[in-house]
């Protein structure tokens, strides 16, 4: 398998080939580091997302929020399925854990959100 990808570890955004033979053994060329080629070698055999979404309060705001970390690509919808069954309560503030462990990452808010009786105060 081949694949030509775009570096996103750092702003440079080398462009990278990588190929993974039948044998196991992967070829990267086109990065400037080290960590191009970690990367290259991530996507073609675990390629991982962190997942940026909105979580339902109870009151029908939407809360943004993301995991702390990636997650799987293959277990992205999965993910989406558990946070879209969920219905939080406020207030939230950025950085509050959402979700403890959602396939190995924790989803965090990344905004504050006041309940409505505390916002008309």
């Amino acid at each position: 398998m081949k694949k030509e990808l775009t570096c996103i570890i750092c702003p440079i955004g080398c462009a990278l080939s990588a190929e993974l033979s039948e044998s196991g053994e992967i070829s990267v060329l086109g990065n400037g580091c080290p960590r191009g080629k970690k990367y290259a070698e991530e996507e073609l055999t675990a390629p991982k997302r962190t997942l940026t979404t909105v979580v339902r309060a109870r009151t029908g705001e939407v809360v943004a929020c993301k995991t702390d970390k990636p997650i799987p690509k293959e277990m992205l919808f999965s993910a989406m399925k558990i946070i879209n069954s969920l219905k939080i309560d406020l207030p939230i503030r950025l950085g509050d854990v959402i979700i403890n462990d959602i396939f190995g990452a924790r989803l965090v808010a990344t905004e504050n959100k006041s309940s409505e009786s505390e916002e008309d105060l």
